[in-house]
Order: structure tokens, then C-alpha cells, then sequence
């Protein structure tokens, strides 16, 4: 069944008609999640692309429907003609040939001039309503492609922004093991210093100094090429963002898994594109059918002409009303096979709504399952980071009195410091986890994302940004422009 185009419109309008304001002023305070995403809404070029293709196919719907209203077409011209003529009347005598002279010269110059106006206005013609027809089904895919774009703009700015956060937890985790082997390498040198120990035992503490400070620089590099993420996607330098606090983690609501599945086949905008691309396709079959069909149109025109010439002086003009028709009789199978080629692209589109339904099920099972997982990982890392801490305050006792060697220590701190990053990983998992669900889903808006931003705090999360004048030049290249002037 068609949808009408209000109906299929209007679950996706509030989206595509919000009206965001930003500047490209480096902020002065830490920027939340809301303010991210208002900046990558406004400034993000994929996205700016897609609303301009939007209102190129927009406009593609007058220019089909133009064939259906009145023509006026206007033609004329302005000639100077001269004329001459050199041959001379021959009269034959007999045998003999006399020339006339004078007779049969001429040279005449002139002007003419002329007027055409001509009017046509479509009666019957079903291949160019079918056509409009077409352009309509396009707004209506075009429709859901565009939200398609933003939501998957929402989700990428989620991802990007909590990647800095979590690369920043780790981070501190890793800065916080680098320090802490650091003072047991430290106290080895010591202790084998007056022969408390063994050298194996400093070397085993400076392999595991050295792989600390490893994984500290590496977590450094995943800090800076996350906070670059976030700038690709909103053309603009942040200083500093908001930390995540204290959420609520908890299944998804509703805790049905099938209530998230019929979501997503009847809100997801790449499986409602991919439908209404059936119905493009099925379209594309009756204009193929309609080329079989007579198109008649109702004509007028008017010619003017006149002349100054001396044989013919003076003007002239006419005018015709009537209506025209025309029927193809035989088009040399082009039709047949039109029709042919038109149903065959129907049944292609139907396989990929097909593989884009199964292909969607299968991401909200897996989101949802993944979802359901988090919940229950982000207790147990975190009740790991309990177990870690007792395991090495016991490690590092028992280590005093002699029953435990230094190797026992650092990889007591080793794991405590693995169970404080891995629960940060998993924080994060969760909430981009279920973000990504919603999306799949066909929910994920501005206020999916103001709900997630109420679990930022205070605290921040600083960036070093370069010098003044780099920072300039850094912010011009990110800088997508204004938008370009239309035809120009």
C-alpha cells in the first residue's frame, strides 16, 4: 500500500526542521553532550550534504511537474537580406545567340522580420504524472535517508565523546600504575642495595615499570586521537568536556526484547527507506506501462512576418488552435522490455527492504543482548576493583613478612589497575551500548541525548590546546564555511 506523503513525513519532521544555533568561538567553560551535539547538527558537513541533496530532490519534484502545466514558447528574428542577380535574357535567331543587355539585372536589399508565439498545455499524458508520481516516492525515501544521516550523526558524536571519557579514565588508571611501580622499582633498588634482595627481583620490577609506562603513553595517544574524532565531527576544538558520573544501570525500558524488534521494523529509517524504495521501484514499472498509453495536448500559435523588399512589401500573419494526439504503435520492443527491466529492479528492491529488515532484527537482538550483558559487567568490574585492592593489600603484607616475593606485588598491582580500566570500558559500553539500541530502533532524538547528558557532572575532562596563532589556523582548516550561495 502507498503511503501518503504527510503520513510518512511527519514522524521525522520535528528532526529535520530543528533549528540549532552555535558559534565558532572556542568555549570558554566545559561543553556537555548537549552542546556537542548542537554544534555537530549545525556544523557537520556529511550531514549539511545530505539536507542539500534533500532539497535538490525536493526540488526535483517541480521540474517533472512543470510538464504538466502550461507551455509558452517565443522565437523571432531580424534578417537583412540582399539579392542579386547577374544573368542576362538570351534570345536564340536562327543560329545565332543575341544577348539583351540590362534584361534580367537586379539588386535588391532588404529587410524581414518575424514573430512566433506558440502555447501547449498537457491534457492526457500518463507517463509524466506517472513521472511525478516518482518524484513524490523519492521525497518520501529521501525523507527517512536524511533521518538516517542524523541519527547516525547522534550516535557517532555519543561514541566519539564518551571514547574521550574513557580514554581518559584509562588513562588516569594508567598514570596511577605507572607511579605505583614506580615506587615498588624504587624500593627494590633499595632493598638490593643493603642485599635485602636479589638483582632478579629489581629487573622483574623494572620490566614491569617499563610496560607500565608503555601502556601510560599509549593511553595518552587514545586520549588526544579521540578528542580529534569529536572535532571532525563537529568542525569545532573543545578545551575541555563534561565527566560522566553516577548513572543508573539498568535493563532497557521496556525489558522486552521483542517490543525493541517491532520498533526498529516500524521506526527504523534505513528499513523504511529500503520500503519506500519498493514503492519508487514499483512506480518505475507503471511509467513504463504508461509510454504505451495516447498523450494529447491542446496547441496555439501566432506568426508574424513582414518585408520591405521591393518585389514583396508589406506583412503577413497567421494563427492555429487546436488539440494533438499521438499513439506509438510499434517502438521496436523498447516497451516490452522497459517493463521488464522495471519489474526486475521491483523484485531487487524487495529482496534489499528484505535484507536490511533481517539485517536490522539482527543488530537489536545483539545491541539488546549486549545491553543486558553491560548491566551485569559493570557490577562485577566494579566489585572486581574491591576484590583486586583487598588481593594486593594482602599481596603487599604478606610480602613485608617474607612470604611473598615482588613478583606477587606487581602483579597484584597489575590486576588492580586492569580491573579499574576494565570498568570504566564497561561503563561506557553500557551507555553507548544502549544509545546504539535506541537507534536501531528508530529512537534515538535530542532528548534520547539531554536524558544521558543529566548523568554529566561537574568535574571535566581538560585537553591541551596548541598555541594561539596554531589554534587559529587549526580553526579555520576544521571550519566547513558558510553554506554555499544557490547557483552560484
Amino acid at each position: 500500500m502507498r503511503l501518503a506523503h504527510w503520513a510518512v513525513n511527519a514522524p521525522f519532521r520535528p528532526l529535520l526542521l530543528a533549528v540549532l544555533t552555535s558559534s565558532f568561538i572556542l568555549p570558554a567553560h566545559a561543553a556537555d553532550l548537549v552542546t556537542i551535539t548542537r554544534d555537530a547538527l549545525n556544523n557537520n558537513a556529511a550531514l549539511a550534504s545530505a539536507r542539500a541533496e534533500f532539497s535538490s530532490v525536493e526540488a526535483g519534484r517541480d521540474v517533472v511537474r512543470g510538464g504538466l502545466l502550461p507551455q509558452v514558447n517565443a522565437s523571432g528574428n531580424v534578417v537583412h537580406n540582399r539579392q542579386h542577380e547577374s544573368q542576362s535574357t538570351v534570345r536564340t535567331n536562327d543560329s545565332d545567340t543575341v544577348d539583351i543587355p540590362g534584361v534580367g539585372l537586379s539588386d535588391d536589399r532588404y529587410n524581414t522580420a518575424s514573430l512566433s508565439l506558440e502555447a501547449t498545455q498537457a491534457l492526457f499524458n500518463a507517463v509524466t504524472r506517472q513521472e511525478v508520481n516518482q518524484a513524490e516516492r523519492q521525497i518520501d525515501q529521501q525523507v527517512y535517508l536524511l533521518a538516517a544521516t542524523e541519527q547516525q550523526l547522534l550516535i557517532d558524536v555519543v561514541s566519539a565523546y564518551f571514547d574521550i571519557l574513557r580514554a581518559h579514565e584509562v588513562l588516569d588508571a594508567r598514570m596511577a600504575q605507572e607511579r605505583a611501580i614506580g615506587r615498588q622499582l624504587e624500593q627494590a633498588r633499595e632493598q638490593f642495595e643493603v642485599g635485602l634482595i636479589a638483582i632478579t627481583e629489581v629487573e622483574e620490577a623494572r620490566a614491569s615499570f617499563d610496560q607500565s609506562r608503555a601502556d601510560r603513553i599509549a593511553a595518552e595517544s587514545n586520549l588526544q586521537v579521540a578528542f580529534e574524532l569529536l572535532e571532525q565531527l563537529t568542525g569545532r576544538r573543545y578545551a575541555a568536556i563534561d565527566a560522566l558520573g553516577d548513572m543508573p544501570i539498568a535493563l532497557p525500558s521496556p525489558s522486552n526484547r521483542d517490543y525493541w524488534v517491532e520498533q526498529a521494523i516500524e521506526r527504523n529509517p534505513q528499513v523504511l527507506a529500503q520500503r519506500a524504495g519498493i514503492e519508487l521501484s514499483r512506480v518505475g514499472v507503471e511509467i513504463a506501462r504508461a509510454s504505451r498509453l495516447p498523450s494529447v495536448q491542446a496547441f496555439a500559435n501566432y506568426q508574424y512576418a513582414e518585408s520591405d523588399s521591393d518585389l514583396v512589401n508589406g506583412h503577413d500573419s497567421s494563427s492555429q488552435v487546436g488539440v494533438s494526439a499521438s499513439l506509438p504503435i510499434y517502438t521496436g520492443g523498447s516497451t516490452s522490455a522497459s517493463i521488464r527491466q522495471g519489474t526486475f529492479l521491483l523484485e531487487s528492491s524487495q529482496y534489499d527492504f528484505e535484507s536490511q529488515r533481517r539485517t536490522t532484527i539482527q543488530q537489536v537482538r545483539s545491541l539488546y543482548t549486549q545491553v543486558s550483558n553491560n548491566v551485569e559487567t559493570v557490577e562485577a568490574r566494579q566489585q572486581a576493583i574491591v576484590s583486586n585492592r583487598s588481593a594486593l593489600e594482602a599481596t603487599r603484607a604478606g610480602y613485608e613478612v617474607g612470604t611473598r616475593n615482588i613478583v606477587d606485588v606487581l602483579n597484584a598491582e597489575q590486576n588492580l589497575y586492569n580491573a579499574i580500566a576494565n570498568y570504566a570500558e564497561a561503563r561506557y559500553d553500557y551507555v553507548v551500548n544502549l544509545l546504539a539500541l535506541r537507534q536501531q530502533a528508530g529512537l534515538l532524538d535530542v532528548a534520547a541525548i539531554e536524558e544521558v547528558n543529566a548523568w554529566l557532572t561537574g568535574d571535566t575532562v581538560n585537553f591541551t590546546l596548541p598555541e594561539s596563532g596554531e589554534a587559529d589556523a587549526y580553526q579555520r582548516a576544521m571550519d566547513i564555511g558558510a553554506p554555499p550561495t544557490p547557483g552560484a
